[in-house]
């Protein structure tokens, strides 16, 4: 657990937390120094409103000791309606920093793969640890297990006890996967990284910076996956419940 005076200041974006940090990977090298387990939220717009539609959901991220403000709606929401000067903090480079500073601070913390198509969190992996060769890898799995294999998997945690776990089975079930299963490592600083595994196993790009600077990534991944048309209607939803919010 936390220590009430180690909590990072929170904002409230539709009534869910947000921590407002200067350098979120500072925090958790804090954390993981300190041996004290930290579940990390990437909170985006479509998130929310997941959450207004799944108590467990939201109920997790609540609980959360770290939500970070992932998505550029969440940033805009905070600076436009409460004012707050924050800057946007993408999950997958919040992941990537970690990894490098945690490799350099101490060789012996280990990282975790879960999630992904069969291949994909491995080749993430394999990738990483070309730009980080001192990065020590407990294990990748993708996320399509069986149940005996999610049996498995969950004695392999407990047995390694990773220092960094990284879960990419998407919102929301890669958050209440977590949730659930946070204490076969209670010490871990566990991350939902959605689909961080494709961009670093090289099956899928990044936006453009020009397109993430100017909050449009949005745009850049309805063009690579136009199936995915229906969830981002909730950027326009989110939009209209940001203005009418009552806690606002």
């Amino acid at each position: 657990m936390i220590d009430v005076q180690d909590c990072p200041q929170s904002a409230t974006v539709l009534g869910l937390p947000v921590h407002l940090l200067t350098h979120y990977p500072d925090w958790l090298l804090n954390q993981l120094q300190q041996r004290r387990g930290v579940h990390v939220v990437t909170l985006n717009a479509e998130m929310a409103m997941q959450a207004e539609q799944n108590d467990a959901l939201a109920d997790v991220i609540r609980q959360a000791e770290l939500v970070i403000p992932d998505g550029s709606g969440v940033v805009l929401y905070l600076r436009w309606l409460k004012k707050q000067v924050v800057k946007r903090c993408p999950g997958i480079e919040l992941a990537e920093t970690l990894l490098r500073q945690a490799a350099q601070v101490n060789p012996n913390w280990s990282v975790f793969f879960y999630g992904a198509a069969p291949g994909v969190s491995q080749a993430a992996a394999s990738a990483l640890q070309q730009q980080i060769p001192q990065l020590n890898v407990a294990g990748a799995v993708h996320g399509f297990l069986s149940p005996a294999e999610q049996h498995d998997l969950k004695q392999t945690l407990q047995r390694r006890q990773p220092a960094i776990i990284l879960v990419g089975l998407g919102v929301p079930r890669q958050e209440l996967w977590i949730a659930e299963n946070r204490y076969l490592c209670p010490q871990s600083v566990w991350i939902g990284v959605g689909g961080s595994f494709d961009i670093w196993a090289g099956t899928k790009t990044r936006a453009p910076s020009w397109l993430r600077n100017h909050h449009l990534e949005w745009v850049y991944r309805l063009y690579q996956e136009p199936w995915r048309w229906r969830r981002m209607l909730a950027l326009p939803k989110f939009a209209w419940r940001a203005l009418t919010f009552e806690g606002s």
